[in-house]
């Protein structure tokens, strides 16, 4: 066992030449060899976790800016087919592309939703376009989220994790313990899944950075439903006569709705006056 790490802590100090990270790794390494040979998985390495800030904003300058760009907009439209025409024209003259659509259609109005992902350089483009020449804006909604120092983070994270793995990898091959095989295995185990992990999520980062996300809602409100459409004190007369007429029907159906405690109650009444009667003649 003690060969392992003899040999492990005579591989650090030929390396020594490597990059400041590395002998960083490398010296905690040696130092956790020989105090605490038998604790290999909490002592042989230092958590990928711990990095220090001073490594961070150095690695930080090294990064270019990091910016989500999104946007929401409310259109109201005239006709929805030729507003939906005008921006898949748009689109295809910036590069954008359609990620998701739904519609729907109620008495009131219709609704097209669109997500929409356009480049970063032609966001503000697209989001004129949006103001000229579609219809009337409703409401408008840009933000922007600075993720540089999260990217600049799982970066260095990520390059650490690296250079562990590399070094398990070495200590494997010189490994014949079977308990150190197994121990250093499992460790190389966690490490390629943590690995993948932040490769995941710095190219999530740099899909949203690239292509900045715009949420669409394009809304047709229907003519109110009236003998005529125009607005005025004769379609309102007309709408109001409509509607009492509507009520009536409605009082109506009500009444004819409850048409068993209509039968019932005459009933009773009658039943009730008979016994009184026979109530009465009983006295006499």
């Amino acid at each position: 066992m003690r060969k392992i790490y003899f040999l492990f802590l005579f591989a650090t100090i030929l390396s020594c030449g490597k990059q400041d990270n590395y002998d960083k790794l490398e010296t905690v390494s040696a130092m956790a060899a020989v105090s605490e040979p038998s604790e290999m998985d909490a002592k042989l390495l230092p958590s990928p976790e711990s990095i220090q800030e001073k490594e961070i904003s150095d690695n930080s300058q090294k990064i270019p800016k990091k910016i989500i760009k999104t946007g929401r907009i409310e259109i109201e439209v005239g006709d929805i087919n030729k507003a939906q025409k005008i921006i898949v024209e748009n689109l295809k003259k910036l590069n954008a592309y359609k990620q998701g659509e739904f519609f729907s259609n109620s008495e009131e109005q219709e609704m097209l939703k669109m997500t929409i992902r356009v480049p970063n350089e032609n966001f503000d483009n697209l989001l004129q376009s949006m103001d000229e020449g579609l219809g009337n804006v409703i409401s408008k909604n840009i933000g922007t989220d600075d993720v540089t120092e999260e990217y600049t983070d799982v970066s260095i994270r990520l390059e650490n994790k690296l250079a562990y793995l590399e070094k398990y990898r070495e200590l494997l091959k010189k490994s014949t313990n079977t308990k150190d095989i197994l121990e250093i295995q499992e460790n190389i185990r966690n490490l390629e899944e943590e690995i993948e992990s932040s490769k995941g999520r710095l190219k999530f980062i740099d899909d949203k950075v690239k292509y900045s996300t715009i949420e669409l809602t394009l809304i047709k409100n229907k003519p109110r439903n009236s003998v005529t459409s125009k607005i005025g004190f004769g379609s309102q007369f007309i709408d109001s006569v409509a509607q009492g007429w509507n009520n009536f029907v409605g009082f109506i159906l009500g009444l004819i709705s409850y048409w068993p405690f209509l039968l019932i109650i005459p009933i009773l009444i009658i039943l009730l006056r008979k016994w009184r009667n026979r109530k009465r003649k009983s006295k006499d």
